[in-house]
């Protein structure tokens, strides 16, 4: 039997006390409050905890009857019971569901993680009945409105804008191919869903717009009828985007054994990234007492600056485009008013991962 004395035992003690003094911090971040955004990138285990399961009972709360869920709501927030009871009141509106800024489909990814941390079925019951939501909501073509049901307007586009549209499939794909958080979808809908991003595929390949005959890259939106780039908002007008391309391409990179047709889609898009990126300036924020906020967002010369490529783009020429409230192009971001220009981001970096990482090792693969 080893002895140690006295003083190695004080030592011993101590260095235990400083661990677990230090450990103390994390366990008790594990149980506190947390925003949406946070709620979505924790350590699985984090989805057991009380805290967690609280947000996934206002997730369900959230959930209309048609299993679709509205947009830019923090579902983390304390309810009253009277917010509740008011929540589950509006259950049967069916209007104003929708798969924009991230809706309906984050929320599904959120409860898939409490369901496999805590195995209760109410979170089960509640993704399935998402998933049918976002199933139906899909045109016959492949591609997705914003709103479902339908609410008339350019909602009713197939909605790239904002990742809509590549948010859902990414969702699709992975319950597709049984990624382990999905494991539990059975498999009529595993099914249903591989046929969903086979078709959501075919509007992707079918949307590419092509410049004299060369195809390029997507639109933010494009007509349900004849695919065609279209006009939303009075600043999103029918061109070239460079931040929704960028998120259509990461996911073409994902798809296994792909087609020569997904393969000379991914080659022309990155080539069109390639050749219109903007070099030798970079965007800043600047204090500026003219304004309420005191900032402005401007574009400066930088040698080393870039790469840069715009939200719009002109489709002839492929240069960025600068569009406010008024409709009208402009060729400068300081040419459109300050609201906008911190408002919206008209240019930045969105493809430099893309052309620096993501896509020279997929063509180390293929």
């Amino acid at each position: 039997m080893m002895m140690i004395n006295l003083r190695e035992y004080v030592k011993i003690a101590i260095s235990i006390s400083f661990i677990l003094i230090a450990m103390q911090p994390s366990i008790y971040a594990q149980n506190e409050q947390i925003s949406w955004g946070r709620a979505q990138n924790q350590d699985n285990g984090w989805y057991a905890l009380e805290e967690a399961q609280r947000i996934a009972d206002n997730v369900l709360l959230y959930q209309h009857e048609n299993g679709g869920w509205y947009k830019n709501i923090d579902m983390a927030d304390e309810l009253t019971s009277a917010e509740k009871e008011e929540l589950r009141k509006q259950k049967f509106t069916k209007l104003g569901t929708t798969i924009d800024n991230g809706a309906t489909h984050t929320q599904l990814r959120y409860l898939a993680k409490v369901y496999n941390a805590t195995g209760e079925e109410r979170y089960k019951k509640s993704f399935l009945k998402g998933l049918d939501y976002i199933l139906e909501a899909q045109y016959a073509n492949g591609g997705w409105p914003q709103f479902y049901p339908i609410k008339q307007g350019y909602y009713e586009h197939i909605t790239y804008n904002d990742g809509a549209m590549i948010g859902v499939m990414d969702l699709l794909h992975n319950i597709a191919i049984a990624k382990p958080t999905y494991s539990f979808v059975d498999a009529q809908r595993q099914q249903k869903s591989k046929q969903a991003i086979d078709k959501g595929l075919e509007i992707i390949l079918a949307t590419q717009v092509k410049v004299n005959d060369k195809l390029t890259i997507w639109c933010a939106q494009h007509d349900k009828d004849d695919l065609s780039p279209a006009k939303a908002r009075a600043y999103e007008l029918p061109s070239l985007s460079g931040k929704e391309s960028a998120g259509i391409v990461e996911y073409l990179l994902k798809l296994e054994n792909p087609s020569g047709e997904v393969k000379q889609s991914i080659r022309s898009a990155v080539q069109w990234f390639q050749d219109h990126k903007v070099m030798g300036k970079k965007v800043v924020w600047i204090e500026d007492s003219t304004y309420t906020d005191n900032r402005d967002r401007i574009v400066v010369q930088d040698s080393d600056g870039g790469p840069l490529w715009g939200r719009f783009n002109d489709i002839t020429t492929g240069k960025p485009i600068f569009v406010g409230r008024d409709g009208i192009i402009k060729q400068y971001l300081a040419e459109i008013e300050h609201e906008r220009r911190v408002g919206y981001n008209y240019i930045d970096n969105y493809a430099e991962k893309l052309l620096k990482e993501d896509y020279p090792e997929w063509e180390r693969k293929y």
